[in-house]
């Protein structure tokens, strides 16, 4: 009788010791953390380390501030290749080359600004208009014609080509070209034709593509600072990009899955509550931990950097100062947030365990 009591306790012992876990216990993920021979850093997330931490270099940094703040101040557009003019010249003399009696104006419509920024006039040859205003350009063909024409009068207007042209690409309600007026707009200006950034897009991040070199704002920051609209200029391509950034929420969380950032920064705290906050039967709270994987070229032996490529930073939330910490620690793309099991509720379980095998016992001797 006692040989099948025990048959029938050791397995629920078993069973009691090995229930099923979302997450392990933080002496198992630091287990061996401590050797000489480690890879993986192990830092304690407190007041007297933060300052250190917040020096070291982002493991994966993104061009998420670069942007050319040169006011609002209006600029006229400029005629480039590509433009095509259309120049009136009035005579009212009655010997002129250019005009009969009956007909006191001539008109070249049309006429394409080469590749080499000239167009040609009459009677005057190649005239260099590429970088002018239209103003400008309108006054140097009058000039170059006063020994043909003394008392003409030139009209011109600009037809903007490609050149001249602002492409807005993506992340707006009416993605395409928009024509440069004759006074360089703002962004803020083209992004509103473009009927506004899409609503849908999660904290959407500016792109500007500029003669080679790439601009980016998060949207919040270029609504906020005036300093950030800026003019554009003929060529320029906008891009509106929903963020893509995310981390890894893992372990004894509301949450177990990939979870994309919402705003600019993320702190541990806001990465907690964003998952559902802990779990109240489960969660260590002295066992929070970010883990994260920095490149081998910013691993470095001395200064504020990591010693090694893994790092786990933890976190005791049962402290106040602890959660100061927490409150201010960045979370980065690509972390992984971890919340470890308790040992307690294993061994609950497993002394709930014994008593039900002890009442077994009892009831058959």
């Amino acid at each position: 009788m006692r040989a099948a009591t025990v048959a029938l306790i050791l397995p629920a012992l078993v069973a009691g010791c090995s229930m099923p876990r979302s997450a392990a216990l933080q002496g198992e993920i630091l287990q061996g953390t401590d050797a000489a021979d480690s890879e993986v850093q192990v830092i304690a997330v407190a007041r007297d380390t933060l300052d250190e931490l917040t020096a070291w270099p982002e493991a994966h940094p993104e061009r998420r501030h670069h942007w050319t703040s040169t006011g609002a101040a209006p600029t006229a557009r400029t005629i480039r290749a590509g433009d095509q003019l259309t120049i009136n010249v009035w005579d009212s003399q009655p010997d002129s080359l250019l005009t009969t009696g009956e007909q006191r104006n001539v008109s070249m419509t049309n006429v394409p600004v080469s590749a080499s920024g000239r167009v040609f006039v009459p009677y005057v040859g190649e005239v260099r208009v590429s970088g002018l205003t239209a103003e400008s350009a309108r006054r140097e063909i009058q000039s170059l014609m006063e020994p043909i024409v003394p008392d003409g009068q030139v009209q011109l207007a600009v037809t903007p080509g490609s050149n001249n042209t602002i492409d807005v690409v993506t992340g707006v309600a009416r993605p395409g070209r928009i024509e440069l007026p004759e006074i360089s707009p703002t962004i803020l200006s083209v992004l509103a034709e473009a009927g506004g950034i899409a609503p849908s897009l999660r904290n959407p991040l500016v792109r500007l593509n500029r003669a080679g070199e790439a601009y980016a704002i998060p949207s919040r920051e270029l609504f906020a600072n005036p300093a950030n609209d800026i003019q554009l200029r003929g060529g320029d391509r906008v891009l509106v990009e929903e963020d893509n950034r995310s981390f890894i929420a893992l372990g004894a969380a509301g949450r177990q899955e990939v979870v994309y950032f919402q705003r600019e920064e993320i702190t541990t705290l806001d990465a907690l509550s964003t998952i559902g906050g802990l779990s109240q039967s489960r969660a260590n709270l002295n066992g929070v931990m970010v883990l994260r994987t920095y490149p081998a070229s910013m691993v470095r032996e001395t200064g504020p950097a990591p010693r090694q490529e893994q790092v786990i930073f933890t976190f005791d939330l049962t402290s106040a100062d602890g959660l100061f910490a927490a409150q201010r620690f960045t979370i980065e793309p690509g972390d992984v947030v971890l919340a470890t099991e308790s040992p307690m509720p294993l061994i609950a379980a497993t002394m709930s365990t014994l008593r039900a095998g002890a009442a077994t016992y009892n009831a058959l001797n």
